[in-house]
Parts: structure tokens; sequence; C-alpha cells
């Protein structure tokens, strides 16, 4: 059960009304970046959790407070539009120049949602949970987390440069406090479960022989001259969960080329592919025939 009340989380206030702000403020709500990403996200990772409930109290706890970041900025984009025009004719009366409508105002937010917010990106694209990751391993969402949270913290800092309203900055500062907040929380999960090199490589309880070992720690490089790959702290010292030591070479194939069987009769490819080229006659009149028999 979730429970709620009238209250915001944190003051939403707008002085200064800008459409176009609306329109850029969607994709703190239903970008890649957004809220409503990571809000499902959390929650179908702790729907899905098994081992130690207090990880799975904390993934819901942070689901829960991030519908309450929706609600604050569904509501900064319907008060960035209230005194927005609901008409061409009435905006370009007001300016020449067609003003914010022609200008990068989002038609839906007239159209739509009677100067409303949308569960949609800035370009207008609905939210889809092609980014929604709930892998049931720990230790891999919490990284993905920690991503998800650095973008949106990336995505709120680059709204508070775009604005200058007071009130817009004021709550994208707020949103920018929580996600540091929640960066640290998820790597102090990580830390919980032993730190980087008691989780990596995740997951961490593949057995032995499933995994090719002589490849775990090789950077392969893929230059057409044969030269090594770039090189850093990835190709040369210990590896970072510990276990390996980095070596660096260029590649060199290791399987042949790949060669299929013909098509199958029946399959829907050309006469052609089952005869292996040109037909000479004869051979396009048997790989008929062999179609025609594959049907009887």
């Amino acid at each position: 059960m979730y429970y709620t009340d009238k209250l915001l989380q944190f003051p939403v206030r707008v002085e200064k009304p800008s459409p176009i702000f609306a329109k850029a403020l969607q994709q703190a709500i239903g970008g890649v970046e957004g809220e409503i990403r990571v809000c499902l996200q959390y929650f179908f990772q702790a729907w899905g959790a098994r081992g130690d409930s207090k990880y799975r109290d904390l993934l819901l706890n942070t689901a829960t407070e991030e519908i309450a970041h929706i609600e604050m900025l569904a509501t900064a984009v319907a008060l960035n539009l209230e005194n927005a025009p609901l008409s061409l004719k009435e905006d370009v009366a007001a300016d020449v120049a067609g003003g914010s409508v022609l200008n990068g105002m989002d038609m839906r937010h007239v159209l739509s949602t009677s100067l409303a917010a949308l569960p949609t990106d800035a370009n207008g694209v609905p939210f889809d949970c092609s980014h929604v990751y709930a892998s049931g391993n720990l230790a891999a969402d919490m990284f993905s987390n920690i991503t998800a949270e650095a973008t949106g913290r990336k995505l709120a800092y680059s709204l508070w440069n775009m604005t200058d309203d007071p009130g817009m900055k004021e709550m994208l500062s707020y949103l920018i406090a929580r996600d540091t907040f929640h960066q640290n929380q998820f790597m102090a999960v990580i830390d919980e479960l032993g730190g980087l090199q008691a989780n990596l490589p995740v997951p961490n309880s593949v057995a032995p022989e499933a995994e090719l070992d002589e490849f775990s720690y090789q950077q392969l490089g893929f230059l057409r001259d044969g030269s090594l790959p770039p090189q850093g702290r990835w190709s040369a010292g210990p590896s970072p969960d510990g276990k390996g030591e980095f070596t660096s070479r260029p590649m060199e194939p290791l399987g042949g080329e790949p060669n299929l069987a013909p098509p199958r009769p029946g399959g829907g490819a050309q006469v052609q592919q089952m005869t292996g080229g040109g037909d000479g006659g004869g051979l396009l009149h048997k790989a008929a025939e062999a179609v025609k028999d594959s049907f009887s």
C-alpha cells in the first residue's frame, strides 16, 4: 500500500512562467534520465528483490520519493504553462514573430492536456520503460541505480543553468541534492556488500567452468595495422576486482569464415539461393520442383 497527502515534498513556485521551459522540464519527467524511469526502476527492483528485506525496503522508500519528484515536476510544468496562449492567433497578436507556440512550446500542452504535464520527454516521445533495469542481481541493480542518478543529476543541472526563474532554480537545486544523496546511498549498499572487489565482476556467482578465463583480463585491440589498443590503467597491472592482471594485445581471428547451409525449401528464399547462384537452365527447374515437392 502507498499513502499520500495534499502536500508537495518541496515548494514549487514559478515567478516568470515559460512554456518553453515547461517543454524542457518534460525531459526530467519522461526522459531516459527522468523521474518516471527511476521511480519504476526502483519499484520493480524492490518488487522482485530476494535476500535481506532491508534492501527491498530501501528501494521501496526511494521509489516512493521519486513519485513525489514526478509530482513536483508536473506541478512546475503546469505553473509554467499558466500564461501560455491558447491559440496561434492569440500568440501572434502578442508577438509578430509567433511567440512561444511557434518558437518551441510543446503543442500537446495546449492540444492534449489543457496546460498540464505529459508522461513524455522534451521531444514529446512517450516514456516506454525501455530504460527500466531490474535484473534481480542486487549489485547489478545498485550500479544501474548509481548511473541513473548520475544522469538525472546532470540533467537537473542542465535545467538549472537553462532558467533564471528563482523558484525553478530552487526546486532544481533540491533535486540535484537528492540525486547526490541517492548516488551515495546506492554506493553505500555496494560498500555494505563488501565493496567493489567483493562484488566485481557482476554477477560474482558464475561457475568457474562457465567462463573462459584466459580472456577475462585481456584488453583486445581491433586496429587494422595490428598495433596495441589504447593504453591506460585498464591495459596493465592488477584488475579492480583483485582477481587478475590486465594484459593487452592485438586481436587475431580465432575462428574461420562462417559457412551456413543453403536455405530450406518452403522457407521463402529465392530459388537461386537454394541452387548456389546461377541456374544454368536445369538447376532452376530442379530447385522449383524441390519447392513444389516440399508442399506435396
